[in-house]
């Protein structure tokens, strides 16, 4: 989504007013969403009266997930959205358009309005870095090492469901293998640039223990 004024709205922030408006008639509801999301997310569905889950990226696990827990909606950092309440818990975009345009017709203020009140971040997008070999075993030994006892990453909260997502109370960084082609899948959010500068440096540093030829230059 695009507002009058040109800016991009990701799909992690879309999927924070599709939870405000499902939990709405379903408090304490299931909300799943991907590990690429923002960290803002978990906050504001829990403030809304929902359950948030972070899950592996990947439709086809999002929606076998959705399945296995009963939840009401889903979204992934990509653009897919899954709505069970009032559907059929698959991912469908014109569904999805068809939510958000009911959502916006709804308040009174204007559609920019309402996506400016929506939590956001300094963030970067989506890095991808070629590997050769199995990128699954590159990201498997950058978490074994992350984990170790005095790792740099020891003051953060690891999450190692899909990759490293390692979260501090000022942003959060991520590496993971993707599910389709043979590249590393990074990215990054922090509340100011100083922080997400930081993270980067860490995740960079760490990630050239493993790959020292490899161009890290992101």
């Amino acid at each position: 989504m695009v507002t009058r004024e040109g800016k991009i709205i990701f799909p992690d922030r879309l999927l924070m007013l599709y939870a405000a408006d499902v939990l709405q008639r379903n408090p304490g509801a299931l909300v799943i969403y991907d590990v690429k999301c923002t960290g803002k997310l978990s906050d504001y569905i829990l403030r809304q009266g929902g359950s948030p889950l972070m899950w592996k990226t990947g439709h086809s696990l999002i929606k076998s997930k959705m399945r296995e827990t009963e939840a009401e909606l889903a979204g992934e950092m990509s653009g897919h959205f899954f709505f069970k309440e009032r559907w059929y818990g698959f991912d469908d975009g014109l569904y999805s358009a068809a939510r958000l345009l009911e959502i916006l017709a709804g308040r009174m203020e204007t559609p920019s309005e309402v996506l400016d009140e929506l939590p956001d971040s300094v963030a970067t997008p989506e890095i991808k870095v070629p590997v050769e070999g199995d990128p699954h075993a590159i990201v498997a030994r950058f978490a074994r090492a992350a984990q170790a006892e005095n790792a740099p990453f020891a003051g953060a909260r690891l999450t190692t469901i899909d990759g490293l997502r390692a979260d501090w109370n000022d942003g959060w960084g991520l590496l993971r293998a993707s599910n389709t082609t043979p590249v590393l899948v990074l990215r990054f959010e922090a509340d100011d640039a100083d922080a997400l500068v930081r993270i980067k440096d860490l995740y960079r540093e760490q990630l050239r223990v493993q790959l020292p030829d490899a161009d890290l230059d992101f």
